[in-house]
This record gives structure tokens, sequence and C-alpha cells, in this order.
């Protein structure tokens, strides 16, 4: 085994850092959180943190990364406001608070290929009888998604008692820092090109 790599002698038990060292200021990634479908744990994101990866957003925690390699084509990720009830939907919620869902649709898109093969890729809730929608929502996430996927058709909206039904079958919600009324917005995945 090379130097360094857990499970070498002198290492410190349970861990990949010689007997004695500490972690770096900053080092730990995030708290645990809820375990998903499959048992595993989340955590939320640590503010601050950097990932060791070239080309990934900041933005991107460990675990929204995974989760994201692990859908397939057609599994639908819900990125939801702070109002939206994610704990009662889905068993699958990862914590992206304080983050502004269209800054994440930057850090997304860039990784994720939206479905081509359905008419509607892109799916926000509709305003309910006597709400009315802030235009500047849609905007900023069109302007997001036009800068990454610039042939996605629009956005569709639908009734929101359907979307809390899609949201239910979709593969995670990711709960954000998001506090427009209406924010929520889901992403079908594609079939990554070769």
């Amino acid at each position: 085994q090379a130097p360094g790599l857990p499970g070498q002698a002198g290492m410190a038990a349970g861990g990949g850092r010689p007997e004695g060292e500490t972690a770096p200021r900053g080092a730990v990634r995030g708290r645990v959180g809820a375990e998903d479908r499959e048992g595993l744990t989340t955590a939320y994101p640590t503010p601050g943190a950097t990932p060791m990866l070239k080309g990934i957003s900041p933005l991107l925690s460990p675990e929204l990364l995974a989760v994201l390699a692990r859908m397939g084509h057609g599994d639908e990720i819900v990125l939801a406001d702070a109002h939206f009830p994610g704990e009662t939907m889905n068993a699958r919620v990862l914590r992206a608070d304080g983050l502004k869902i269209a800054d994440l649709l930057d850090a997304i898109l860039p990784l994720f290929e939206l479905d081509a093969y359905v008419d509607d890729p892109l799916v926000m809730m509709a305003a309910v009888p006597g709400d009315k929608l802030d235009p500047k929502v849609e905007k900023a996430y069109r302007a997001a998604i036009d800068r990454h996927a610039p042939h996605a058709p629009p956005i569709a909206r639908l009734e929101r008692f359907a979307f809390y039904d899609r949201a239910q079958q979709a593969f995670a919600v990711v709960m954000t820092g998001e506090t427009a009324k209406y924010g929520n917005i889901i992403l079908k995945k594609g079939v990554t090109p070769s």
C-alpha cells in the first residue's frame, strides 16, 4: 500500500491520517442528516467548503453530486423552495439551505442532460386560483437554463397537487433557501451524449 492510505500501519483507528495528525481546519464536509431510501446518510453542505474537483461548482455538495450521478434516464429531481413540504413528499431529501434555485441550476445543468424524449423536461408549480406568479422567478431560471441547455423547451406549469404527486415519485428533493413563491422546479434527466 502507498504511504498515507487507510489501513496502513501507524494510521489512527478508523481514519486515513497518521496517528497524532489532526484534520485541517474546515475539513469537515457536513453534518450527518437523515437516512435516504437505501439507508445512506445525507449531509448538509458546510458553508465555505471547497470541493477538490476541477470544474465542479462549490454549490454542489458531495451528496448532491452522488444523487445526480445515481439518477437514470427519466428520473426526476425537485429543486424545492423553502416553503415546500419536502420531508412529507419524498424519503430522499437533501439540504441546500441558503442557496437560490437559479444558482443551483447554473451549478447542476453543466453536468446534467435534460430529457430530450419528453415534451416537458422542466416543470414548475402553477399558481393556485387567486395567486399571481412573479415573472422574475421563471426569468431567472430560464436565464440559467439557456446558458447550459439553450434548446430546452419552455418550462411547463403543473397544478399544485399534481406537482406534489410528481415530487413523491421523484428520485430526490433538494430543499433550498429559495424564498420566492412557486419557486419549485422539476428537472427530468436525459441521456448523456457520447
